[in-house]
């Protein structure tokens, strides 16, 4: 394989980045780096597991050798069906550097609609109480079919199959950081990594934001910097995209030991690495998350996969527990794909607990651990997937999670017309010290007090977040991932479709869109009172209703889109049966034809259709057919209904 000629350094990194995230960074190759005599591998033993029947299906073998531990120094192959490691000749580690997001944690501020994985783009998992000991890599699915191109060493051409699997730490407190010019801002970052370039697995090993001459054996990458562990060949053949599905990555570390990677292929192939500890990953409370990535194979650069490609990536975590990790929208990796990152990850408990996304080739939704919203007349969908009616007048608190995020909504009755109905007319939101407003009659944006121009596509940083346009949809979102969108409808009146995103999941969210505990039919007053499924009318349209409405001297964000509405109560239940029979019929006729046939989204769409009119029941396409319902019994005496 040709290796061009290697300059002593890398470049420093410029501070100044074009504000485009998909802009690769100028990188050019660094010679070989070794930690002299810390990562040699010594002797030709092989480590074997304990005589066992052999395992019967090559899927069988994976898991056997995912659990055998690897040897504390050296390079290591296995072949289906023997458990076993033997030892093998250790290669180099490519050599290039596989960067650090941007921003070195967290998703960048300056987010579109549609947002590609990498650089700081991704869902990673977090565990609380025991550290982290062992973390896998692997596909639950991927579109039959699809291709996949990218740049061998961070240089064009476009070659078929050029990708890196990357198991990225969040970044650690180490005592590598000891001769750092910044010791309190300098952290430990460790990569396990599989490059198709090189069909090569290793680890590589960082000190973000050193800003001091790199320890002996290490390159600089501006204030940063690196080296690499020793690396072990996949004797199979390099991987491609159509072998992913039956592929995983592990990496481990042990507290004062080892760490290794290993790398199973459905071929029934395996090879490991297994080296002193250069970071101390292991020790106590350093190892509390993990990204799972298929991205660029180093040097900032891009996984171009081809359209219709849709992969679901699984992040499987071990730390003692069977608890689901917590989601966190946060990557760690500056190599990228041209997939968008699609909402609502899904966390799974037991034996091998975890975090399972989709990535999706062409638009989607912003993305979020933990999506709610209020469409419509109005119809809420809680974080934890329940939906009911809230006809309510007035100022509302959707969400909070604290200080430093709000979310606000304006219902204004639709009376005379309507007037057991209600209808979303303003959005705000606080970000971190900014406050945020999208109101109606007419369509305007307000950020602090002042009437801001926005035109499409437009953006608008903040202390603490953006603000930006795509079409009639606004975008508000903070840099800890939370969102909020406020889709502007033209009609008689106008409405607003708002969605909250979160970024982090669980996390502790109170207000109209939050579930009580981990109830799914349970809401909460804002003094704690918790109402079940079916609700009682007087007590959801009194107390429940009151308690979230903004008077006195609570904070209303919405005042900078004028007073106030009155505050109003519906005096019945709103649903179909509620509407006369030819409205609801040809309502309903417009929703199927629409493709909303769930029942459970029948009745809201059929409601949003007769009272808004065309084009509100698209929304519906887009809201889980698995959702719960959340009914309110009718008051007593009141004119009977169909549901």
């Amino acid at each position: 394989m040709h290796v061009p000629r290697l300059p002593a350094r890398w470049p420093g990194r410029s501070p100044l980045r074009a504000p485009h995230r998909r802009h690769r960074r100028s990188v050019t190759a660094l010679g070989v780096v070794a930690v002299t005599g810390l990562l040699a591998v010594s002797g030709a033993s092989a480590a074997s597991a304990a005589s066992s029947p052999a395992p019967v299906t090559v899927a069988s073998w994976q898991q056997a050798i995912k659990a055998l531990s690897v040897p504390p120094q050296g390079c290591f192959a296995a072949t289906y069906p023997r458990v076993t490691w033997r030892r093998t000749t250790c290669a180099a580690a490519p050599r290039y550097p596989y960067l650090p997001a941007s921003q070195h944690t967290g998703p960048p501020a300056h987010h579109p609609l549609g947002q590609y994985v990498g650089d700081g783009v991704d869902y990673s998992a977090e565990v609380s109480g025991s550290p982290l000991s062992s973390v896998a890599g692997s596909f639950d699915s991927i579109t039959a079919g699809t291709t996949e191109t990218g740049e061998q060493y961070g240089t064009p051409p476009q070659v078929p199959n050029t990708f890196s699997l990357q198991l990225n730490t969040k970044g650690f407190v180490t005592p590598a950081c000891a001769g750092s010019g910044t010791p309190a801002s300098c952290r430990g970052w460790q990569q396990f990594l599989y490059s198709t370039t090189y069909n090569e697995v290793f680890m590589q090993y960082w000190l973000l934001n050193y800003n001091a001459a790199c320890p002996s054996g290490w390159a600089a990458y501006g204030t940063d910097c690196y080296t690499n562990s020793s690396a072990s060949t996949l004797t199979s053949g390099a991987l491609t995209v159509a072998a992913l599905p039956s592929t995983t990555m592990k990496g481990s570390a042990t507290g004062g030991g080892t760490d290794s990677v290993v790398l199973t292929t459905g071929a029934g192939t395996a090879t490991a690495v297994g080296s002193d500890s250069v970071l101390d990953l292991g020790a106590s409370g350093n190892w509390t998350g993990i990204e799972f990535a298929i991205v660029g194979d180093c040097c900032g650069t891009e996984a171009n996969f081809s359209p219709g490609t849709s992969l679901a990536v699984r992040t499987t975590t071990h730390n003692g527990t069977t608890l689901a990790p917590t989601c966190v929208f946060e990557g760690f990796t500056g190599e990228t794909n041209n997939l968008n990152l699609a909402p609502t990850p899904a966390l799974t408990i037991g034996a091998s607990p975890g975090l399972v996304s989709e990535q999706t080739y062409g638009s989607t939704s912003t993305p979020s651990c933990a999506t709610a919203a209020g469409v419509g007349d109005t119809h809420l969908r809680t974080f934890g997937n329940l939906l009911y009616d809230f006809q309510s007048g007035g100022d509302f608190i959707e969400a909070t999670t604290g200080s430093q995020f709000m979310v606000q909504n304006r219902q204004v009755s639709g009376a005379p017309t309507w007037p057991d109905a209600a209808v979303n007319q303003a959005i705000a939101a606080q970000i971190g010290s900014s406050d945020v407003a999208v109101c109606t009659s007419p369509t305007r944006l307000v950020v602090n007090g002042s009437t801001v121009s926005l035109g499409s596509g437009g953006q608008l940083s903040l202390p603490g977040g953006t603000v930006s346009l795509s079409g009639s949809t606004y975008l508000i979102q903070d840099t800890s991932g939370d969102s909020v969108t406020a889709t502007v409808n033209t009609g008689s009146p106008n409405w607003i479709n708002l969605g909250v995103g979160l970024g982090r999941w669980p996390e502790a969210v109170t207000g109209l869109l939050a579930n009580a505990g981990t109830g799914v039919t349970s809401i909460a007053e804002r003094g704690g009172t918790v109402l079940t499924a079916p609700f009682d009318f007087k007590q959801f349209y009194g107390d429940y209703s009151s308690s979230w409405r903004i008077s006195g001297t609570q904070q209303d964000l919405l005042t900078a889109c004028g007073s106030a509405p009155p505050s109003t109560d519906p005096s019945n239940v709103f649903y179909t049966g509620n509407l006369a029979v030819k409205t609801a019929q040809a309502a309903q006729a417009v929703c199927e034809a629409d493709g909303v046939t769930a029942p459970a989204l029948l009745d809201p769409c059929t409601v949003d259709e007769a009272v808004l009119g065309q084009g509100a029941p698209g929304v519906y396409a887009t809201v889980p057919a698995s959702v719960t319902i959340g009914k309110i019994n009718p008051p007593a005496n009141s004119r009977a209904t169909r549901h």
